[in-house]
C-alpha cells in the first residue's frame, strides 16, 4: 500500500491511523515534498477513473494565486501540469493498494475499500 499524504491534514492522519489499526504495511509519499510527475498523475487518475479537476482542491487555488483552466479535455494537460507545479491542489490522501485499487481516502467507506483490497 502507498499513501500520498500531507502530515498536517487531519484526513491523512485518520487514514494512516486506519492503516496501522488494520495492520497494513504501507509506504508514505509526502507529495508536497516529492510531487508526482505528470505520468504518475495520469496513472493514478486512470485507476481512479477521474479527471485531474476531479482531484483538485479548487478552493485552494485562490489562496495560491493560481488561475484554474476550464474543466474540459482541451485543458486536461494544463490541469496535470498545474497539479504537478502546485501539489497543494491535489486532494488527499490518495491510497493505492497492492492490487492497484486506488481511492481518495476522505471517507470511511473509501478507506475500508482500499484496506480490504490490500
Amino acid at each position: 500500500m502507498e499513501i500520498w499524504l500531507n502530515p498536517a491534514c487531519s484526513k491523512c492522519r485518520t487514514a494512516e491511523g486506519e492503516l496501522r489499526a488494520a495492520g497494513v504495511d504501507y509506504t508514505v509519499r509526502r507529495y508536497l515534498d516529492e510531487p508526482p510527475t505528470v505520468a504518475e498523475l495520469e496513472d493514478v487518475l486512470a485507476r481512479l477513473g477521474l479527471e485531474p479537476w476531479d482531484i483538485a482542491r479548487t478552493a485552494d487555488a485562490t489562496k495560491l494565486g493560481v488561475s484554474l483552466p476550464a474543466k474540459d479535455s482541451t485543458h486536461r494537460r494544463q490541469w496535470l501540469e498545474l497539479l504537478v507545479d502546485h501539489p497543494r491542489l491535489i486532494q488527499r490522501p490518495i491510497l493505492t493498494a497492492s492490487d492497484g485499487t486506488t481511492v481518495v481516502g476522505r471517507d470511511p467507506a473509501s478507506l475500508a475499500r482500499v484496506i480490504a483490497a490490500d
